[in-house]
């Protein structure tokens, strides 16, 4: 295969958007079976609709960790100290990045519907798991809401992010966006749900009243799926990614370091902006509520900005975003009132929405081939995960338990600002190789 003519044209029509039309980028041997993808549909359409409810019900449910965080902090875990808690929660975040190679290839090779069921069934009865753990027994929390829970969406993630492959040519950056769109849902959604029902019936009853949520819209979800039969022509066409071609290339090497120094510090206003809030006496009911406006925020960030790229490139609105992701991290020192705390909650969301589903396809963009885009992506994504195993831990134990505050939002931050900087490099190298400022 002629990966320069590929590349070329990437550079002229997509302008970094990604997955490319890829009818009009494949050999001329393949566009019969390419061409065969219906690009929307009732099908299609179910199928997003499917995989948001299974997006909404999983990671939208693990972006409520900021509650069980307070919660573990001042009540439930209160031997354990706020780094040790973090564990549980950091655990749980990196586990859909670190599986995402093997997930990845499994889902190339037709095993989604396996992955998505076996993913949902361990993921609820996790859950249910955790409504059972006692006080002060860490690691019944840690097995279960840690380990078993992010183990089930780690089976999940990739698979579910990855239909719209099946269904869509031209539309698949904002079929994308859509699914994604079900993780702010639900992160705002879950948040209010727990804050409420923990105070009323008990940690062990509000649990179970989320798992039952949850449970009814997996399965649901998993019954609206479906995968369509992609030819295997175009499969044994290209030749299998060069590995190590990707650590030769600068754009990609910049990127990927950028992912691993972003992770430490991007969600650190996940999971400590309620805590932060609760002990700098702000309402705790607009405490409690953060995480959702911070959630709900992040849904439009991820629609606007998915459509956006679709015409002015996946660089050129997540390299900003990055930037500001930074610089709310920091505005975290300046919450004192109610105004302040709904600011910086609706800024982090709309922009850190935006650079998460943005920044895959920028990765995927720098694909020279069809086939790298998925590992390029998946390695990326594996480093970047233990970043973020790494960053909540490392962040409560700057805290400590006297709450010295400026000592994780500056460590948080400064890694977020070092990042920007390499991906606005890789930017301009990618606009240098392209010849275009839509990148």
């Amino acid at each position: 295969m002629d990966t320069t003519d590929y590349s070329s044209q990437v550079d002229k029509e997509e302008s970094g958007r990604y997955p490319p039309d890829e009818a009009s980028l494949s050999p001329q041997n393949d566009t019969e079976s390419l061409q065969s993808v219906p690009d929307g549909g009732f099908t299609a359409w179910m199928t997003v609709g499917g995989a948001w409810l299974v997006m909404f019900s999983t990671f939208g449910y693990i972006y409520a960790f900021g509650v069980y965080q307070d919660f573990y902090t001042r009540i439930y875990l209160n031997d354990s100290s706020a780094s040790q808690i973090a564990w549980i929660g950091s655990f749980q975040l990196m586990m859909p990045f670190l599986l995402g190679i093997v997930t990845g290839t499994l889902f190339d090779e037709g095993y989604f519907h396996i992955l998505t069921g076996l993913g949902s069934l361990l993921f609820t009865f996790s859950l249910f798991m955790l409504s059972l753990a006692k006080p002060n027994h860490y690691y019944q929390v840690f097995l279960s809401q840690g380990l078993g829970m992010g183990l089930g969406l780690g089976l999940l993630f990739i698979p579910t992010l990855s239909i719209p492959v099946h269904h869509f040519k031209r539309h698949r950056v904002f079929a994308t966006g859509v699914i994604l769109s079900g993780n702010s849902a639900g992160a705002l959604v879950f948040p209010i749900m727990l804050s409420h029902l923990i105070p009323t019936i008990g940690f062990g009853g509000a649990v179970r009243a989320s798992a039952y949520l949850v449970l009814g819209f997996v399965f649901i979800g998993n019954l609206c799926m479906r995968t369509r039969r992609i030819s295997s022509a175009s499969a044994s066409a290209h030749e299998k990614p060069d590995i190590g071609s990707f650590f030769r290339d600068g754009p990609y090497l910049l990127c990927m370091v950028g992912a691993f120094f972003i992770s430490f510090g991007l969600y650190f206003p996940v999971i400590y902006i309620q805590l932060y809030s609760v002990l700098h006496n702000i309402d705790a009911n607009l405490a409690f509520y953060s995480l959702a406006i911070m959630n709900g925020s992040g849904g439009v960030g991820r629609l606007i900005g998915n459509y956006v790229a679709d015409s002015r490139g996946s660089f050129n609105l997540f390299v900003p975003c990055a930037f500001i992701v930074g610089g709310t991290i920091w505005a975290v020192l300046g919450i004192n009132t109610a105004a302040s705390l709904v600011a910086v909650s609706v800024l982090y969301g709309v922009f850190s929405g935006a650079y998460l589903s943005l920044s895959i396809a920028a990765l995927a963009s720098l694909a020279k081939t069809p086939k790298e885009a998925g590992a390029r992506t998946g390695i990326a994504l594996a480093l970047s995960s233990l970043g973020t195993l790494g960053a909540a831990p490392i962040q409560g134990a700057l805290l400590t338990g006297s709450f010295h505050w400026i000592r994780p939002i500056a460590f948080s931050a400064s890694l977020v600002f070092v990042a920007s900087f390499l991906f606005l490099w890789a930017r301009m190298m990618v606009a240098t190789r392209r010849n275009t400022q839509i990148v």
